[in-house]
C-alpha cells in the first residue's frame, strides 16, 4: 500500500522495490501453499491461509500471472462474504493490472528454494492435480525470531490428505497469561517448555531425546529440480554439535511417485540413540519392525523404514504434558527409534509411499554426496 501511494505521489519508489528478495515475495507466498490448500506452517505460522491482495501488485509488477495460480482458486471458491471482509479486498482492480481470471494459468516450475536466514523449499508433482504429492522443508537456525526447534522438519500431501504435519504457533496469550517467558534466545529458555515447540514434536531428529541447539544454522548443500528425482539436502551438523559428529539430511520426490527422507548420521564417541518422528493426524498401526500403515479419509500411506538392526517402530502421544500446552486432539506422533554403535556412521532411509503400491527397496537409495544439483 505505501510503494503504491509513493508511486503515484512521486512517479518512483525510491528503490523499495530492488530491496533484497522482496520481488520474490510472491513466489513465497504461492508456493507456500499445498495441493491441500492448507500452508507450510512452520515456526510461529498460523495453519489457515487465504486471499492476499497484494500478490496481484506483485505479479503485476514482475508480469508473471502464474503468481496468481493460488488467488484465483480463492476467488473461484470462496463465498463473496468471506472475501469483502479484507479490509484491501478492492485494491485488486487497482493492482491486477487488468488481467482475467480465466487468463491465470498454473506456474511452470514444481520448486521453489529460498536461502536466506531460514532456508525453505517447497516441491510438488503438480500444480493442477488435488492428488498431487506436497513437500516443504526447512533448514536455518532455532535464533532466528518465532522459530521452533524445527530444523530439517518437513510437511507432506498426498490424495488430497496432509499426513506429515505441524502443529504451528500456540496462542502468545494463552502462555502469557500463565507467566511464560515466551521470547528467551538462550539454550535452558522456558520458551522451550512449550510442547509444539521443541524438535521432539516436529518432522526431524532428536538425539538421544535432547533439544536442537539454538545455536548454529542449517543451510541447504544440494537441489534438483529433475523430476525424477526432485530434492534438497540440508547440512544440520550444527544444530546437532556435541550430540552427534555430522548430520545430513536429503527429502526428494521420486518420479512423481512417493517421498524420500534420508538421513545420513555420525555418531561421537558413545552408544547414541536416535529418534525420528513425523507428526500426523492419520490413524496409524505399526505393521511389523520396519513398516507403518497410515490410513486418513479413505486413503492411506506407508511409511517404510527398511530393516535396520536395533530399529524399533513407535508411536508416541501428543497429549499436552503441562497445564499451559494447547489441546492436540486427532493427531499421533509416528517413527522410530534406532541405538547406533559409537563412532559410527549409518544412513536411515524412510520412504512415505501413497496409495497400495509395492514398496521399494530403500537400500536403493543413493548417498547423499550423490544427490547433485
Amino acid at each position: 500500500m505505501f510503494i503504491s501511494a509513493i508511486e503515484k505521489l512521486f512517479g518512483k519508489d525510491f528503490g523499495l522495490n530492488q530491496l533484497p528478495g522482496f520481488m520474490k515475495t510472491a513466489g513465497f507466498m504461492e508456493n507456500m501453499t499445498g495441493a491441500t490448500g492448507k500452508p507450510f506452517n512452520y515456526s510461529d505460522a498460523g495453519g489457515g491461509g487465504g486471499l492476499h491482495p497484494a500478490m496481484f501488485w506483485l505479479a503485476n509488477k514482475v508480469k508473471d500471472p502464474s503468481l496468481l495460480w493460488v488467488e484465483r482458486s480463492y476467488l473461484k471458491t470462496r463465498k463473496p462474504e468471506a472475501l469483502v471482509l479484507d479490509r484491501l479486498f478492492p485494491a485488486i482492480m487497482l493492482w491486477s493490472g487488468g488481467i482475467s481470471i480465466d487468463k491465470i494459468s498454473a506456474p511452470k516450475e514444481t520448486i521453489w528454494l529460498g536461502n536466506g536466514k531460514n532456508p525453505v523449499a517447497m516441491m510438488r508433482t503438480s500444480w493442477t492435480d488435488p492428488n498431487a504429492i506436497y513437500v516443504a522443508t526447512k533448514g536455518g537456525s532455532v535464533s532466528i525470531n518465532h522459530a521452533h526447534m524445527d530444523i530439517g522438519s518437513f510437511v507432506m500431501e498426498s490424495d488430497g490428505v496432509r499426513w506429515a504435519m505441524d502443529f504451528g504457533m500456540q496462542d502468545y496469550e494463552s502462555l502469557e497469561s500463565k507467566g511464560i517467558k515466551l521470547f528467551g534466545r538462550t539454550q535452558d529458555a522456558e520458551r522451550w517448555t512449550v510442547f509444539r515447540l521443541t524438535n521432539l514434536v516436529h518432522n526431524t531428529l532428536a538425539i538421544d531425546s535432547q533439544h536442537q541447539l539454538v545455536t548454529g544454522h542449517a543451510p541447504f548443500i544440494a537441489s534438483s529440480k529433475n523430476p525424477a528425482f526432485m530434492h534438497t539436502v540440508t547440512n544440520l551438523s550444527e544444530i546437532y554439535k556435541g550430540q552427534v559428529a555430522q548430520s545430513k539430511r536429503g527429502i526428494a520426490i521420486v518420479n512423481k511417485d512417493h517421498v524420500v527422507i534420508r538421513d545420513e548420521i555420525e555418531t561421537l564417541g558413545k552408544e547414541t540413540t536416535i529418534r525420528w518422528t513425523m507428526l500426523t493426524p492419520a490413524d496409524v498401526r505399526i505393521i511389523n519392525d520396519h513398516q507403518a500403515l497410515l490410513t486418513k479419509d479413505g486413503k492411506i500411506l506407508t511409511l517404510d523404514v527398511g530393516k535396520l538392526p536395533n530399529l524399533k517402530m513407535k508411536t508416541w502421544s501428543t497429549d499436552p504434558p503441562k497445564s499451559y500446552d494447547a489441546p492436540n486432539p486427532g493427531t499421533i506422533l509416528t517413527g522410530f527409534e534406532v541405538i547406533v554403535p559409537a563412532n559410527t556412521k549409518i544412513a536411515l532411509n524412510v520412504r512415505l509411499i501413497p496409495g497400495e503400491k509395492e514398496n521399494s527397496n530403500p537400500k536403493n537409495i543413493p548417498a547423499l554426496e550423490n544427490w547433485k544439483n
